[in-house]
């Protein structure tokens, strides 16, 4: 066979290496065994196995966070991508790069309702964006567009490969990469507007999160923080926080919205509530410390239960 023909899967492990794809973790099965040859034979992505599609997922997500470019997943089917949702769902969250390639029945075959047929791209849909290959010729495009993709929404793609277009044999092509995009910049102007605000506000909060959270974002914000005097708070589940020397100290933002809105320094129906509640607590026991019956009531409040201490975590 000539070395300019190659198959489907092949295309597409060489149109992912151009995008910058360097490992792939794998849970496959009987659709995707093109698949695992191609990775087999295609120098350029690391190939490693996982005992459970949740692993890969989860591997993927970690790997992707810290490497800053796309991590690929191998599943098997709609039940496989199924089985690992729960890692994708956070690396939505945590707007991770990363390509799932999900291998299907063979386009000829889905008809027929085999029992593990399912509705991939709704699944799929469920936690980013999805790419359907109809066609061979097409593949390497696919390929290179979820990559693109996952790089551009900083969020997971997923693209979904028949097994006979994995296994179709048709002349290599070049396409163009997907490789990881710059973040825009921020325009001057709305720095400078942003920047008079804070040194205006007579309380500011500076939230941090994405890159703000790497070394050199901590580090300009704790300049920021010390010229204008604002707090600083990173996200509640930050995708990733470098720490060490030098760096400012900085607390998450609480879960629950009344700790983090007191935090920020606005009044809550749990302050104002608390407030109400302290206040007839005082006027209850002035009552009782002014009753002819102060005596009954201590001995009383000897016998009965030792109230239980509210939670460390509650605000004050």
């Amino acid at each position: 066979m000539a070395e300019d023909v190659i198959t489907g899967a092949e295309s597409l492990v060489l149109a992912a290496v151009r995008s910058g794809v360097r490992v792939c973790f794998a849970n496959p099965g009987t659709t995707e065994m093109p698949l695992v040859a191609a990775l087999d034979r295609v120098r350029g992505v690391r190939a490693v196995l996982g005992l459970h599609e949740n692993v890969c997922t989860g591997a993927a997500d970690g790997y992707a966070r810290i490497a800053e470019r796309a991590a690929m997943t191998l599943l098997h089917l709609g039940p496989g991508l199924a089985n690992g949702l729960a890692n994708l769902h956070n690396a939505r969250r945590a707007n991770t790069p990363l390509v799932n390639v999900v291998g299907d029945h063979a386009s000829w075959h889905l008809p027929y309702d085999a029992p593990l047929t399912s509705d991939i791209a709704a699944l799929a849909a469920t936690v980013g964006t999805v790419h359907h290959v109809s066609d061979r010729a097409g593949l390497s495009d696919a390929t290179s567009g979820a990559v693109r993709e996952a790089h551009r929404r900083r969020g997971v793609s997923t693209l979904i490969v028949p097994a006979d277009h994995q296994q179709a044999h048709a002349a290599r092509t070049l396409t163009s990469p997907g490789l990881p995009t710059r973040r825009p910049a921020v325009d001057s102007d709305q720095i400078k507007d942003v920047a008079a605000r804070l040194r205006a506000a007579r309380r500011s909060v500076l939230l941090l999160g994405g890159n703000a959270l790497t070394r050199s974002g901590q580090r300009a914000a704790g300049m920021i923080a010390a010229d204008t005097g604002s707090t600083l708070y990173c996200e509640t589940f930050p995708a990733r926080v470098e720490r060490g020397g030098g760096l400012p100290a900085i607390d998450r933002l609480p879960y629950f919205p009344e700790t983090a809105a007191a935090c920020c320094g606005r009044p809550t129906w749990w302050s104002s509530r608390a407030r109400r509640t302290r206040s007839r607590t005082s006027a209850t026991k002035a009552s009782r410390a002014c009753s002819p019956n102060r005596a009954r009531w201590s001995a009383w409040q000897a016998r009965s239960r030792t109230p239980r201490k509210p939670c460390s975590s509650w605000p004050t």
